[in-house]
Parts: structure tokens; C-alpha cells; sequence
């Protein structure tokens, strides 16, 4: 080829972009173009990197988005995880020791909820959405009841909320305790990620809000001593209290036809109605033979007399305050109106395999006045082991008698007690209210406790009594102030409060329908 065709290709070649220069360029330039892109992309996809940084850094995501709503009420991932959270936590306080027979691991905390089948809640169900069912439960009524406050002028006092301040402020000094610096931080290793103290403020004080509406609601509820008495009546005994003695005979049982040597015996045998008529019979016998021991004047002694002559050795099983809805098949034997001490029945069991020789010794149909006292609770230190030693005692006493030389030597009045209540009781549940407990019934208190309350007093009368249970041992400082309702009104007013609060919550509920929505998973 001539150098002038060349040049003349090249030329034609240049025009049509044909040329490896012209090819060169263009490669070059769909590289640079291909590169702009992925940085303009990158820069695209770290820029929003960085948007959900910012927002998770701010908490914007868990508190300015929606997890759930009641009614018209939206409810962000830290509201909502925080009442999740309060949730487990009442669980576990009440019912922590016997979580495994729930079925829950602890081993793994909240965490490990979602991967935990909760039969409760049925097939495919676990015990993340048991706690996210009863937190949805729980803001309901929260809605419910913050808006029945409004629209009833109830809302939270300077006072109530001075004491929130105050609650606050302890928990600040106990995270700060813990190396914690700030009650943002305190809340979220608690609650979760965006619970700080604004959200726990916020959902204290609609909570705080929604039990001074149900209070509100209780105090309207008032019922006549006719009302509280014919409800009483209804029980049929149910909440009554009895005294009495048993001994079971069981019908002998016979090996059945078939029992191959070495199965179990209790299996291949059975009661038949010879032997049941025996023991009915051995049954008769121990109450002939009580009737006939009238010379034996007390009934216990009677009875195991009898008892004694059918079966050398052998005693009543002795019940005292059993309440009458624990009965069981003695139940309509002892709960009969015309029972009374000293009667001795027979009931037989009811499986038909033997017979309970019955003795009635006492019923209290809960119809005495209960009391209020105060008193201020001085407690032994206990030892390493855990047990209390007669020096610890002692020194709870000498203690004890010097605070009752400080009342004796004041003006002696109720309200100096109160101050002095709470200014040296060590019993955290009355020690903010002057030492009051009110409503007080029989076997409620520890012994010594008990027998002061109901021994005839009047106002004002005070005593030292010892007091021990599985919590404390220590010495009380007690003062009377009087008696107060019926405690089978007590009883009553009690039910029928009760129910007439879950009418209330169920039917004020309805109107506020709760949804969980898609921020929902954000809860952990």
C-alpha cells in the first residue's frame, strides 16, 4: 500500500472514529464516566451511611418514629420498649424463681425472648410478643385513663410531681453511685437503646396519672352495710374460717385377676365394695366410739381417743383458719349452717376408695370489727448465716425501750408517734406514713403483733412485742388507735370494688384499639 493510501485511511478512518487514538479517547472517557458514577453513588450511599448514624446518635429513629398506636395516641420504639421492658420486669419479680416451669431461660435476659415458644400465647407465639402483648395491654389503659383524667379535671399536683423530682434526683445519686454519669445513660442500660430520662419521665407521669384517675373512680364507689352484707352472704361461706380435725380411713385393696408377678401392685389392684364397706364400718366405729367418750370433755381429745382404739397410735390431722373455699370434698359437710363444735361426721372420699371421719370444732364468719395501729419495728442484725443471735435481739430491745422513753417522756399523742415512726421505724412499708396500717385482720400480723391488735384496748394504749418471720426478727413499738369496719365488710367492699374496676377499665378500653406497626421490631 502507497504511503498516500495510507494517509488517505487514516484520514477516513480519524472522520469515521475508527482511528486507536479516537478508540483510546473513548475507552478513557467511559472509564472516567463509569468511575464519576460509583463515586457519585458511594457518596450517595455513605451520605445516607451517615444520615442513620446521626439519627440513631440523636435517637430520632426510636423516638420520633411510631412503634405502636392506642386510639389516636403514637407511641415511638423507646416508649413502647420501655413499658416491654417494665413488663419482664414485673414478671420476673413476681414469678423469677419459677420462670424455667413458665417455660422462659433466663440465661440469655430479654434478648433472648424472641426464640422462646410461650404456650400462653399459643402455636408460633413466644415471649417476646407475651411482653409486647401485655405492654400494649398497659398503654390502653394508660390512654384510657389519661383521657377520662382530662375530661374529669384530674391532673397531677405540684406536690405529686415535686415528689417525682425527688425520685428523679435518688435515681441519679444511684447511677452516679454505679459510675454513671448521667440518668440518659442510666435508662437506656435499663430500658434500651433511645429510652432515656425524657421518655421515662414521660411514661411516669402518664402512668402516675392513670392510677390517680382509677383511685379517682374508686373513691366514687360507695356501697350500703345491706349491699356488703348480702354479698358476704352470697359466698356461702367461701371466705369463712374454720377449725377442724380429720382422720382418713381407706378402703383395703384387693389384687386383681391377672397381676403378673413383679408388676407394679398399686396398678394390678383395686377397692372393691366389700373393702369400701369395711372402712365404712371401721369409720362408724370411731364415731361410736366418740359419742360414747362423753366423759373426755374436750372434742380433740375425744376424737383421738376414739381414733386410738381402732388404731393404736394413730391421731386427727388438726386444721386450724382453713378458709372455706380450701375445703374440698369436706367442704359441704363443714360449711353446713347447722354445723357446730363438737359434731363428727363421715364423708367419703371422692374417689370412693375410703372415708374422712370429720370433726367440727369452730367457724368464723369474719363478722369483727378489724383495727388500726401504728408502730415503729426495730430489727435484730442478723449474722453471717443469716440467723439472729439472743445479743442481736437484745440490743433491738434496748433500743426499742429507749424510743418508747422518748414517746413517754413527749406529749404522748398520736401524731408525736407518727413523727417518731418515721423518723426510726425500720419497716419500709409503713415507715413513710407515721407507722399506719389500717384494716388490720385476724392472723394477719406475726403472733405477738396479733394478739395486741385484737386484745380489748383503747386509743392510745402501746406496747413492745416480739416479732420474727422468713424476712426479719425484731421488736415493735406498738400503739392503738382503734377499730374500724366489719372485715366481712371488708371482704365485700373489696370484691365488688374489684369488679366494678375491671367493668370500668374493659368497657372505657374499647375506644382505644391498639396496633403494633412495623418500628415494632425495633423492640428488643
Amino acid at each position: 500500500m502507497s504511503a498516500s493510501t495510507e494517509r488517505k485511511n487514516r484520514v477516513a478512518a480519524r472522520e469515521a472514529g475508527t482511528d486507536k487514538k479516537t478508540i483510546a479517547r473513548r475507552e478513557a472517557d467511559k472509564k472516567a464516566a463509569r468511575s464519576k458514577l460509583r463515586w457519585t453513588v458511594g457518596t450517595i450511599l455513605v451520605a445516607l451511611l451517615l444520615a442513620v448514624i446521626i439519627l440513631l446518635n440523636t435517637g430520632f429513629i426510636y423516638t420520633r418514629t411510631t412503634a405502636a398506636t392506642v386510639g389516636d395516641r403514637s407511641y415511638s420504639p423507646a416508649e413502647l420498649q420501655y413499658h416491654y421492658v417494665t413488663q419482664y420486669s414485673n414478671f420476673m419479680n413476681q414469678y423469677g424463681a419459677y420462670a424455667s416451669m413458665f417455660g422462659i431461660d433466663t440465661s440469655y435476659g430479654i434478648t433472648g425472648l424472641a426464640s422462646q415458644p410461650c404456650s400462653m400465647m399459643g402455636e408460633g407465639k413466644t415471649w417476646r410478643d407475651y411482653f409486647l402483648d401485655g405492654a400494649l395491654n398497659s398503654l390502653r389503659q394508660i390512654v384510657a385513663l389519661n383521657e377520662y383524667a382530662r375530661n374529669e379535671g384530674i391532673s397531677l399536683d405540684e406536690s405529686e410531681l415535686a415528689e417525682l423530682d425527688e425520685q428523679f434526683a435518688a435515681a441519679l445519686d444511684t447511677a452516679k453511685a454505679s459510675g454513671i454519669s448521667s440518668l440518659d445513660r442510666y435508662f437506656t442500660l435499663q430500658f434500651g437503646e433511645g429510652v432515656t430520662e425524657k421518655v421515662v419521665r414521660r411514661m411516669t407521669e402518664e402512668s402516675l396519672l392513670a392510677s390517680k384517675a382509677m383511685n379517682h373512680f374508686q373513691d366514687s364507689l360507695a356501697y350500703s352495710d345491706a349491699e356488703l352484707e348480702e354479698y358476704y352472704a352470697s359466698l356461702n361461706g367461701e371466705r369463712d374460717l374454720f377449725d377442724y380435725a380429720y382422720y382418713y380411713v381407706p378402703a383395703a385393696r384387693v389384687e386383681t385377676e391377672g397381676a403378673a408377678e413383679g408388676e407394679d401392685a398399686e396398678a394390678e389392684s383395686a377397692v372393691t365394695e366389700q373393702t369400701l364397706l369395711e372402712a365404712r364400718m371401721t369409720a362408724e366405729a370411731i364415731q361410736m366410739a366418740y359419742q360414747d367418750g362423753s366423759d373426755i370433755e374436750d372434742p380433740t381429745e375425744r376424737f383421738n381417743a376414739a381414733i386410738e382404739a381402732e388404731f393404736d397410735g394413730d391421731e386427727a390431722e388438726l386444721i386450724t383458719a382453713a378458709s372455706g373455699s380450701s375445703l374440698s370434698e369436706l367442704g359441704e359437710w363443714l360449711r353446713d349452717a347447722s354445723r357446730k363444735a363438737g359434731d363428727l361426721g363421715i364423708v367419703e372420699d371422692s374417689a370412693h376408695e375410703g372415708y374422712y371421719v370429720v370433726l367440727f370444732l369452730a367457724r368464723s364468719d369474719n363478722h369483727y370489727p378489724t383495727v388500726s395501729v401504728r408502730h415503729i419495728l426495730i430489727k435484730a442484725v442478723p449474722g453471717e448465716d443469716g440467723s439472729y443471735s439472743e445479743e442481736a435481739k437484745q440490743a433491738a430491745l434496748v433500743r426499742i425501750n429507749e424510743i418508747r422513753r422518748e414517746y413517754e417522756e413527749g406529749e404522748q399523742s398520736e401524731e408525736s408517734f407518727a413523727a417518731l415512726a418515721e423518723k426510726y421505724s425500720e419497716d419500709s412499708g409503713s415507715n413513710t406514713n407515721g407507722g399506719l396500717y389500717e384494716d388490720i385482720y385476724k392472723g394477719e400480723m406475726v403472733p405477738a403483733f396479733n394478739d395486741f391488735c385484737f386484745a380489748p384496748h383503747k386509743h392510745g394504749d402501746i406496747d413492745v412485742v416480739y416479732g420474727e418471720s422468713g424476712s426479719y426478727a425484731g421488736y415493735h413499738l406498738v400503739y392503738f388507735v382503734g377499730e374500724g369496719d366489719l372485715y366481712s365488710n371488708v371482704i365485700a367492699r373489696g370484691a365488688l370494688s374489684s369488679s366494678a374496676v375491671d367493668d370500668f377499665l374493659a368497657e372505657l378500653v374499647e375506644s382505644f384499639p391498639a396496633e403494633l406497626a412495623r418500628r415494632a421490631n425495633m423492640v428488643k
